[in-house]
């Protein structure tokens, strides 16, 4: 009681708390979640998983920004994959069918199963090359005539 009429009076002491020992991580920002290459898969790794999801790790890949999700350590041999350069990497990723796996400076590897885009577009990593292709809807004739009826 006694502590919470000193705190109406404006009378209760104040102790500044200190710096030391505080374990309050400030909110991650996005220009400092850029992928270091020069690391092991491990470390690659874990800065993709502690910034899934928000803010995103990401790297530059073709000139523009491509944020990494869902990774996992790959131990196994190196899979079949079209290559994929990777801005400051060693060596290119590979798109595989599980996604893309990236290289750590050990030779060893990480799977990245999804990948976003600047403009917010995700797609399963294992579909980059072929995230540009689109197909057009065909319409059956009864769905033309249901069209029509529907304008």
């Amino acid at each position: 009681v006694e502590a919470v009429h000193l705190i109406a009076d404006g009378k209760a002491p104040r102790i500044p708390q200190p710096k030391e020992g505080a374990t309050y991580e400030g909110i991650q920002k996005k220009e400092n979640a850029e992928i270091s290459w020069d690391q092991p898969a491990a470390a690659l790794h874990n800065w993709i998983r502690g910034h899934d999801k928000v803010p995103g790790a990401w790297t530059t890949i073709d000139g523009q920004v491509v944020t990494f999700y869902g990774s996992s350590l790959l131990d196994a041999s190196v899979p079949a994959g079209q290559e994929l350069a990777i801005k400051g990497a060693s060596r290119p990723g590979l798109v595989t069918k599980n996604g893309l796996v990236i290289f750590g400076n050990d030779g060893k590897m990480v799977l990245v199963r999804n990948l976003q885009f600047e403009d917010g577009k995700m797609i399963p990593a294992s579909k980059y090359f072929s995230a540009d292709e689109t197909t057009a809807l065909e319409l059956t004739e009864e769905e033309k005539k249901m069209a029509e009826d529907i304008r």
